[in-house]
Formats: C-alpha cells, structure tokens, sequence
C-alpha cells in the first residue's frame, strides 16, 4: 500500500506532496517552510528519504535543500539544471526505490517545456504507475507557461510542452493520477486550473496540449501569456545557489515614531489588515496588502527588490503568517514590524488617512462628473470587457506610473476588490484623492458601465 499527501501552498497557488508507503516516503517540491512538510512525516511515521525537484523554480524559494540536509535524504535535481550544490543528477529513465516494502519506485520522465530541464516523476507500484508528479509540465486542462526562462527560447518550450505532455499520456496508464506543483493560482500556469484532481485519461479529453495540434497548441499558448510577476527573476538564481536555511523569528518591532522615519526614508511601510478596516483608517504613506490575499505574490511583485519593509498586523499570529509567507518568495526579515491598531502606529498628532469604498453601481450615478476611472487588471481581463472611458493601468505597474494617472478624483477598481486596495493605497500615498470600488466586476455590466471587446 501507498500513500499520497497534498501539501497545499495555497497563496502561491502551489502544492507539494509526501508520497511512500509504510516506512519511508519522497517529498516533491517543498516550500521554504519545510516545517509543514517533516510534520506530514511525522504523521504517517515515515522516514523520508528522497527529496526531489521537477525544476528550478521561478515563483518560489524551495526548502528542497535545506530538507534533504535535516533528514539526510537523497536530493535529487535535474542533471542538466545548473546547481551550486551536491545534489544526485536525474536523468531521464532513472530509477529511485522510495519504499521496497511496499514496492514504491520513482521513475523519471524528461518532460522540458516549462523549462528546458523539467523532469517529471511517476510513483510506480510494483511496476505500475499509480501517479505521476509533473511539476510544471502537464497540469489541470492547460501546462505550465513556456516563457519565463529567455524569451528566444519561448515557443520552442512551448512545442516542447506539447510533446512532452504526448509523451506523459502515451507512457503513463489512463488511470495514471495527475499531481502537478502549479496551477492553482500560480503565475507559473498558462492559465488556470479548473478542477482539483486529474487523471491521463481525463487530461487525454480535455487538455489542449493533448487535443490540439502543435501548431494550433503553441499558437494559442502563445497568444494568452500575460505580465510575469518581477520577482520571479530572482526565483531561479536563489534557487541554483541554494537557499539560505529559513529564520521565522520575530522582526525588531518598532513604535510610531520608527514607522514614521522609515516612511520618510523611502521604505515600505506596509498595513496587513483587511481593506475594510485600512480604508477607514491607516498611517498616511502605508500601503495595504491583505494578509489572507495573494500576499506574498503581489508584495514581492511590486516591491522594488531588496526595499526594507516594516510590516503592520492585527496580531502576532497574523504578522507571524504573513513573515511566513513572504519567506516563501525570498522576502525573508522585515526590517520592523507592529501589532495593534493604526492609532498606535502613528505619532501624537498625525492624523489617520482614510478614503472611501463604492460599488459598480455607485461608479455609475457618478458617471459623467469628470472622474478618473482606473482599471488595474491585467490585459487578459480588461480584454473581456472594461468601464467605458476608463484608463488602464495594471496594479503590477501603478507604483511606476503614477504620474500616468489623470488629474481629479480616481475611482480604481480591479476583479474583485483586493488589487483595488491596493492600488487605492497606493494613490493615496502618493497624496491624490481616490476612491476604492469593492466589488465584483461583473456588477459592472449589471450597473450598465461595461463595454464588451473582442
């Protein structure tokens, strides 16, 4: 008998997973905090003895490393992926015996197109492949994106992808389970997943790498690439150098008079509250990025890399979860930190910014009074449909481009209301009058404001 644990990653949009049998068991490309990852051991009473790595990957720091050195496990690395450490070099066809009791081996499976030297591995029972682990090669309806190792190399990835998920499907059995590392959220998938589970067969039916011809395939990849996240130009070299071990203890915490010189400084101040409660009140200058949003991939997008910042919670344990998850994107010691609430934060006698929220449906009684509407979606989303006169701005790209904004009151809304809160942080900070639109976009067309594009 086997087993396979799903170790969520849930704000990269990743998973990693703990797969054996009785005695011992592999992990498949762990997070930074591998703290999650020797507790699921811990749990089945398992050794683990092989940890491994589809890829060198470029939307996280991996614990890979420094997991294999605490338990002693075999590291094993694509043998063509270029590393500053020991690692075992895997080479397609190779085998690794992860439990002989339960007949447990993994396989290697040359699968580039993610990057040139991705490697995907199936979890063979006595012979038999009951998983395979495919990193950011096939996924959930779609494959991993082709375009984030050098853009000459860009759609010969992309037919690389195309025959690599032919050769997973033409090798692997139908009732083969399909476990990939991106794909849920991540920027590291074409598109995103529908679904939580797959199989060969079902991706046979319905995953255009594996429906569409070559041609057509890499055309259409092609054509819905979008932005990618700045950060991750540091994923990989982090990555080939080998991460330093992982530090979770607590920053410096700092009093308002800190905050309010690291302000003037230049550096990042940033408020992890919900959008609610920073809207009606925050330290002026703070940016806000919600704790329980995509955090880690919108902070270390539009941070300038290697910037301090202090970061402000409710609570410990949300400032604990929030260092935890930036960590996992290389932003590894707040510079500072606080807990509490705004009024503590700020000086005796600065004031408290705030700006106020609005819907779909207010934009539209104000439509027409010479406001500033502001998308801040990405070109993929303001292609399905935009406000009528509204400027275009993707938030990844707002902190640049300020100036860019016209003058008068802005209204700034994105899909759903967090990537507006930041956004409208931002403006704020910068001193312009704004308001947040919280609300799903597709109030918009109910509110009579959208504009349908081809």
């Amino acid at each position: 008998m086997f087993f396979i644990d799903t170790i969520e990653v849930a704000g990269l949009g990743n998973r990693s997973y703990l797969a054996g049998g009785e005695r011992t068991a592999v992990v498949v490309d762990p997070p930074r905090d591998i703290d999650h990852v020797i507790a699921a051991a811990a749990r089945r009473g398992v050794r683990i003895s092989h940890v491994v790595e589809t890829h060198l990957h470029n939307d996280y720091v991996t614990g890979g490393l420094e997991l294999a050195r605490i338990t002693g496990a075999a590291y094993l690395v694509p043998a063509a992926a270029r590393v500053s450490y020991e690692r075992v070099p895997v080479h397609d066809g190779d085998h690794h015996e992860i439990d002989a009791v339960a007949g447990l081996v993994l396989r290697a499976i040359a699968t580039p197109g993610h990057t040139p030297h991705h490697t995907s591995y199936a979890l063979e029972e006595n012979g038999t492949a009951v998983a395979v682990f495919t990193g950011g090669s096939l996924l959930i309806g779609t494959v991993g994106r082709p375009d984030l190792v050098e853009p000459r190399l860009t759609e010969d990835l992309a037919r690389a992808q195309h025959a690599s998920a032919h050769r997973l499907a033409g090798e692997l059995p139908d009732d083969t389970t399909v476990l990939p590392t991106h794909g849920f959220g991540s920027f590291c998938s074409s598109s995103q997943a529908e679904g939580t589970s797959t199989t060969i067969g079902k991706e046979k039916a319905s995953n255009t790498a594996l429906t569409r011809d070559v041609d057509s395939f890499v055309a259409e990849l092609l054509a819905g690439l979008d932005d990618i996240p700045a950060y991750y130009a540091h994923m990989g070299p982090a990555n080939a150098a080998g991460p330093a071990p992982l530090d979770l203890t607590q920053p410096a915490l700092a009093d308002a008079g800190e905050i309010a010189a690291r302000l003037a400084a230049g550096e990042w101040v940033v408020d992890l509250r919900n959008r609610v409660a920073f809207a009606e009140g925050h330290v002026a200058g703070s940016f806000n990025f919600e704790a329980d949003g995509q955090l880690a991939t919108y902070l270390a997008w539009l941070i300038p890399w290697g910037k301090p910042v202090t970061l402000l919670a409710e609570s410990a344990g949300q400032l604990a979860a929030a260092q935890r998850e930036l960590a996992r994107v290389g932003i590894d010691r707040p510079a500072a930190a606080a807990t509490g609430e705004p009024r503590s934060w700020a000086r005796e006698g600065d004031a408290l910014a705030s700006f106020p929220r609005a819907t779909f449906a207010d934009l539209a009684e104000r439509s027409g009074d010479g406001i500033v509407v502001l998308d801040v979606r990405r070109d993929s989303e303001r292609a399905s449909g935009q406000v009528r006169g509204s400027v275009h701005i993707p938030v990844h790209a707002l902190h640049r481009r300020l100036g860019e904004v016209p003058d008068g009151q802005v209204w700034v809304h994105c899909a759903g209301g967090m990537r507006a809160a930041v956004a409208a942080s931002l403006l704020d900070a910068a001193g312009r009058d704004v308001v947040a639109v919280d609300d799903r976009f597709d109030s918009a067309e109910k509110a009579g404001l959208t504009v349908r594009t081809l």
